[in-house]
């Protein structure tokens, strides 16, 4: 179940133009091709998540514009408790230097040194239920062409990391159509050309806080599950949206081509091909159309920021407070 990308260009194009308008629309946090299981996060990638923030949302975008890794959110180091930096985060020793290297880049964590030794500390609390819900979004435009569709739906459905799961397809629905889809997914119908989003059928909540089903394991004839604790799915949530907040959908590379003319909203849109191309798999010398020029200056960073609740340059929140010096680097206070 596992993908790189989208299985087609047409597939691409159906992706970023549904990203786009809900984007603008629904004042979601988009990200695209994302991990979403919890186990081994790449065995399942989500086409495209939505992040809908809640009322503490804002405490999370003034901290940075990256995302901020798990394991320093769920490590020992404190606001106010700065610890040797080999000790910072419980990650394996080949992840703990990206880990804490991520989390200083992102303004999450300060270095300083002691006594000749690095420490870190947070910066800030992490703000706890910065997002209100979850949507995990499976896009198929032809529903002739299902592949593993309703095998992939099922899994989230089990699972149930996001709080809602849904099918996004350009295709007439019929009924036959939903009844090989699983009764809790959601179905809408896309028009990529005109923007227009048709709700068919509306998803059913998911049980998000209880133990989930997981696949973990495929042979032939045979299909290894596990169930996935509460605390577990509660990490890969948070996991997902600190992913796409920090990631979001404009994931792609402008080729250097001069038939590239970038749409308003910062798709890569062909005049050889007339539609939107994926450069990774179109693009280059080997492409017909290729006519060598100036790579087109596209500020995809400028964009989400006006058109969602992502912030790109947030105060932050490095800062040295006062009295924020009186606390030692093993956790108690000075009286000073």
């Amino acid at each position: 179940m596992a993908s790189t990308d989208t299985d087609s260009p047409r597939e691409f194009a159906f992706e970023l133009a549904l990203c786009s308008v809900l984007e603008e629309r629904t004042g979601w946090v988009i990200g695209r091709q994302l991990g979403a299981a919890v186990e081994a996060p790449g065995r399942r990638i989500a086409d495209v998540a939505g992040v809908v923030p809640s009322p503490n949302f804002d405490a999370r975008a003034e901290i940075t514009a990256d995302a901020i890794p798990l394991g320093a959110v769920e490590s020992d180091v404190g606001a106010g408790r700065a610890v040797p930096r080999r000790r910072a985060v419980r990650e394996s020793p080949s992840l703990r230097e990206s880990t804490v290297d991520a989390a200083i880049e992102a303004g999450f964590f300060i270095s300083e040194r002691h006594d000749g030794r690095e420490y870190v500390r947070q910066a800030t609390r992490y703000p706890s239920g910065w997002f209100a819900r979850l949507i995990g979004i499976e896009n198929k435009p032809d529903l002739a062409e299902p592949g593993p569709l309703e095998r992939q739906l099922r899994v989230d459905v089990e699972l149930g990391v996001f709080d809602r799961v849904v099918v996004a397809t350009e295709s007439h629905v019929t009924r036959a159509h939903l009844n090989r889809l699983p009764p809790e997914a959601g179905v809408w119908r896309f028009d990529p050309d005109a923007g227009d989003r048709r709700v068919v059928r509306e998803p059913t909540p998911l049980s998000v806080a209880d133990p989930g089903i997981e696949v973990v394991a495929e042979r032939p004839l045979e299909t290894e599950i596990e169930v996935v604790g509460a605390e577990a799915k509660s990490r890969a949530r948070r996991r997902i949206a600190e992913r796409a907040y920090g990631k979001g959908w404009r994931t792609y590379d402008f080729p250097a081509c001069a038939r590239i003319d970038p749409t308003d909203d910062g798709r890569p849109y062909c005049a050889w091909f007339d539609r939107v191309v994926d450069p990774r798999r179109e693009c280059g010398p080997d492409c017909p159309g290729h006519d060598p020029g100036a790579r087109p200056d596209v500020d995809a960073d400028a964009l989400r920021d006006v058109r969602t609740p992502w912030r790109r340059d947030p105060p932050g929140v490095v800062r040295r407070q006062s009295g924020l010096d009186r606390f030692r680097t093993d956790g108690s206070t000075s009286s000073r």
